[in-house]
Formats: structure tokens, C-alpha cells, sequence
């Protein structure tokens, strides 16, 4: 990564902007980014009826669960790509942004997807060129862990 640990105000609009607006299933979620910083990400989603995915538990979707961790690796892995870059402007932003990709995601339920609201973190483990190996964690609205997970992304 550059010495430069700082987004600039004016990418960091953008980049919440990219994420919350103009990927059209996150719009569609919800999402909104809370923090997204060197050291991690979070995320905050709010349950709705049109995403229970147990009736008679009135439990969250697993696949909105998985969706909200890949998302959190996805927003960890960004910040880590542009970080790195030499020059923390919003077009050398435009390339690593252009390129990330999920590769790999791995979703472990740890308790049933109870709650209203939910927030989901996100920090890279380690890093290439190439790759991000992210890890996430989804809780609900009183601090109970959900589901964690695992990604890797294309990064560069």
C-alpha cells in the first residue's frame, strides 16, 4: 500500500455513491456504507418482509445473508485496492474499481438471521497484486454474531 493511509473526501462520496446507488441489487438491499477505512468496512441493512427467508421464524434469507458478507469483502476489498494505488484520485480509482470481482466466497450460519437491522463488516486479511482475501461478519441489531464468511476478490 502507498504511505498514504487517507481517502479523500471526494472519492470516498463516490465510492459510497458506486456501492449504495449505482450497483442496482445493493440499491435494491438497501445497503448503506457506515464506515470504510483502511482497517475495515461496515455495513448497515434493514430487514424487510420481501426478505425473510423462513415464514413461520420470520428469519432473514441465507442469501441475503451470503449477499451482505460478499458485499462487506467487496467494499474491504476496494479500499484496499485504491490504498495501494499510487495516486489517490477518483480516476486511478476508475481502474482497480472496473476490475474487482468476487472469485471466491465461502458462508458459514452460525445462528438463525433474527432482527430488524443488521450490520456486516468487512477487513482484508492479506493482499497481492491480484488478490484480496477478505473476512466478514454479519450481525443483527443487538450485537448477536449471524454469520461470518470468508472472500476473495480480483483487485488489480
Amino acid at each position: 500500500m502507498s504511505n498514504s493511509n487517507q481517502i479523500p473526501p471526494e472519492v470516498l462520496e463516490w465510492m459510497h455513491r458506486m456501492f449504495e446507488e449505482h450497483i442496482p441489487f445493493n440499491k435494491e438491499l438497501g445497503i448503506k456504507i457506515e464506515r470504510m477505512e483502511q482497517d475495515g468496512v461496515a455495513l448497515r441493512f434493514q430487514m424487510k418482509d420481501k426478505y425473510v427467508g423462513n415464514p413461520i421464524k420470520q428469519i432473514l434469507h441465507g442469501g441475503i445473508t451470503s449477499s451482505l458478507l460478499d458485499v462487506a469483502g467487496g467494499v474491504a476489498a476496494a479500499v484496499y485496492a485504491f490504498l495501494r494505488l499510487d495516486e489517490h484520485t477518483l480516476e486511478a480509482l476508475m481502474q482497480p474499481i472496473g476490475r474487482l470481482g468476487t472469485i471466491d466466497l465461502r458462508v458459514d450460519f452460525l445462528r438463525p438471521g433474527f432482527g430488524t437491522e443488521f450490520i456486516a463488516f468487512g477487513t482484508v486479511m492479506r493482499a497481492g497484486r491480484t488478490v484480496a482475501v477478505t473476512r466478514m461478519e454479519l450481525h443483527n441489531e443487538e450485537g448477536l454474531l449471524i454469520a461470518v464468511g470468508t472472500g476473495a476478490y480480483v483487485v488489480g
